[in-house]
């Protein structure tokens, strides 16, 4: 079953309890919270003390998002009640595998995410380890980016590399996603899309959000 991350990059930050209350409502199954630092990526969105306001106003889990250079001095920031991913980019990490692993020493599942010129095979050893695949459908930093189709080759990639191996890591896609474009990301083998300013800054947040769920379980059914 498809599910859907609702990120909150793009939401009101003077009112995100009714963000969260709209993911609950519309049907999200996760949190996507966007960390940026102004180094990793050219924006600068919240840190941990937003994330850790948030903990516990909600029942959804939270999927940890670090855009961050060397975010393995930050790791322990992001732990909260509702973390259950923290993903990082195999970009910012010097060892990856070593971050991965400390991740899930902090109780939280790893997920590692990788930019759209990155090569795939630069997950390949850390593949039987990881717990989420992000593949980054815009290049990260700024919300509202058009989707680039060529991504899917590497969500197809990564989805053939799991079934041959015996793998049980999850699949998002993460930026450009529409309903227009969903059914292509979820035919990819993508089992979590990312949905964020299609949906937050809709006219109708609620109703944009129930039109992406609605959209995902009829094409997973």
């Amino acid at each position: 079953m498809t599910q859907l991350s609702l990120s909150i990059l793009s939401a009101d930050f003077s009112d995100l309890r009714k963000t969260l209350e709209t993911a609950k409502s519309g049907g999200a199954d996760y949190i996507h919270m966007d960390v940026m630092d102004g180094h990793f990526v050219p924006n600068i969105s919240f840190g941990s003390a937003v994330i850790a306001s948030l903990a516990g106003k909600t029942e959804l889990p939270f999927d940890v998002h670090l855009m961050t250079e060397e975010p393995d001095d930050i790791l322990e920031r992001y732990v909260t009640e509702n973390t259950e991913y923290i993903t990082v980019h195999c970009e910012a990490c010097r060892h990856l595998d070593r971050v991965l692993r400390r991740i899930k020493s902090l109780g939280a599942k790893c997920g590692v995410a990788l930019n759209p010129a990155t090569h795939p095979a630069a997950l390949d050893y850390v593949l039987d380890y990881a717990d989420q695949i992000l593949v980054m459908s815009v290049n990260p930093g700024f919300g509202g980016q058009s989707f680039i189709p060529g991504v899917l080759d590497k969500i197809r990639l990564y989805s053939e590399m799991r079934s041959e191996r015996g793998l049980n890591f999850k699949i998002a896609a993460d930026g450009g996603i529409n309903t227009e474009n969903m059914r292509s990301v979820i035919e990819a083998g993508a089992d979590i899309l990312t949905v964020g300013s299609a949906a937050v800054s809709a006219p109708d947040p609620l109703s944009a959000l129930r039109k992406f769920k609605e959209v995902a379980d009829a094409y997973t059914e």
